[in-house]
């Protein structure tokens, strides 16, 4: 019987040493799609950037890899901004998004030294010119667009749509209010736009379409305004491999097209060319990771279904149950045995609608086993609660065949200690 390796790890030794649930992410994964991010977009194409989108993950050894591999790093809250900080990333290689921002996060932001602001809103841009006035200093930022395409996927992770909680919709009357507050303001320098059309998508066509979208814009502002886009950042929310059925394309299928489309667009319309970002997240992340879970209990109904229970669920990977999201498993003790057994893999926690895995063929799971779920480096870790007052995994990271402790288990007192009994 041959156990699964992961990274040159034993899954099963992982499962002992750590416990369970255990999430483990792989840093030689990582670092490999960072090389590929850099032969086939950074290096080939000039004036190019890259950020990782850390709502995807963020843990302060993410950070520590990414500010490694000299790529810029994007955040969504003052909680991913301080552990940004925490771990030392540099503030000016720091991109701060997100829809409602608070006054606090503003001035986190600004006093932290943050590159970039990326704007949502008129609340938000009033309150930066004020806050960057009184420090007497200019505030990079990119206005986020709604380009209102249709991106193909989950509605739930579709965000470039017209009816959007994300950006600032294209209509004429929006976008010159917008364009020129922002050119008349002391405290703000407006430097481009930015979209992201969504995530998990397997085709260019929605990025392209909301690229040429954006590339009208920026030469409407240009002849209305006199403004020259200098920064546009094309988001991210290209694919990763979650089940066999997946058939994701390699990065350079998106930035190819994108910056082919882009310097043509350019040229016929007179534009220089921008400095041009994208923001990959899942397709850095969610390969590299897997999660570990020991198996409970096997329930058969006759004639119905087979229930394997683990000792995680919905609060370590709420995916499924958000998204319908689909994985594939395997039994990390007998990972070269024939599957021969179609189980639904549920979680622990008290809903119905705590199911992992749905019909999935393993290698008849017995109590005891070791669990092993793949693809799950991405939107588990970050995402997780305590429903149930379940504590949150440990998670290691592994690299040429050893482990280390990243982020610890929480305990039952970790889960009590902000109350306050009278």
């Amino acid at each position: 019987m041959a156990h699964l390796l992961f990274d040159g790890c034993d899954a099963v030794d992982l499962a002992r040493e750590f416990g369970t649930p255990l999430y483990v992410l792989s840093e030689d994964r990582i670092r490999v799609r960072i090389r590929e991010l850099r032969e086939t977009f950074l290096d080939r194409w000039p004036g190019t950037s890259a950020a990782y989108a850390s709502k995807a993950l963020q843990t302060l050894d993410l950070c520590r890899i990414v500010a490694s591999e000299d790529l810029d790093l994007d955040v969504v809250s003052g909680g991913e901004l301080y552990a940004a900080l925490k771990a030392g990333f540099p503030p000016g290689r720091i991109h701060f998004h997100g829809n409602s921002k608070t006054p606090d996060e503003i001035r986190m932001a600004l006093d932290g030294g943050v590159g970039r602001m990326i704007v949502d809103n008129r609340t938000e841009l009033d309150l930066l010119d004020r806050e960057a006035r009184a420090r007497g200093i200019r505030v990079p930022i990119l206005f986020r667009v709604t380009p209102g395409v249709d991106s193909h996927t989950h509605q739930y992770m579709s965000t470039g749509s017209l009816d959007s909680k994300f950006g600032i919709p294209l209509d004429p009357a929006v976008r010159d209010e917008y364009v020129e507050a922002a050119l008349r303001m002391e405290g703000i320098e407006l430097r481009g736009f930015h979209f992201h059309v969504g995530s998990q998508i397997f085709s260019n066509e929605s990025h392209r379409k909301a690229l040429r979208i954006v590339a009208d814009l920026a030469a409407e502002v240009r002849d209305r305004y006199g403004f020259e886009t200098r920064e546009l950042i094309l988001g991210g929310g290209f694919a990763a491999r979650y089940t066999a059925q997946d058939e994701p394309e390699p990065l350079a299928y998106y930035t190819d097209a994108l910056m082919t489309d882009l310097r043509d667009l350019c040229a016929g319309s007179g534009l220089p060319m921008p400095r041009v970002g994208i923001e990959p997240g899942r397709w850095i992340v969610a390969e590299a990771g897997i999660t570990l879970y020991t198996v409970g209990s096997v329930k058969e109904i006759p004639g119905v279904r087979t229930y394997v229970g683990v000792d995680g669920g919905m609060p370590d990977n709420i995916r499924p149950a958000l998204y319908g999201a689909e994985y594939e498993a395997t039994v990390a003790d007998r990972h070269d045995e024939p599957r021969t057994r179609t189980v639904t893999v549920a979680g622990k926690c008290c809903e119905s609608g705590d199911i992992l895995i749905r019909n999935v063929a393993l290698q008849d799971p017995r109590p005891g086993d070791v669990l092993a779920v793949f693809t799950t480096g991405a939107y588990t870790h970050s995402m997780a609660s305590n429903y149930n007052r379940l504590p949150r995994p440990a998670m290691v990271l592994v690299r040429d065949g050893k482990a280390r402790l990243s982020v610890r288990r929480e305990t039952y007192e970790d889960l009590v200690a902000r109350e306050l009994l009278s």
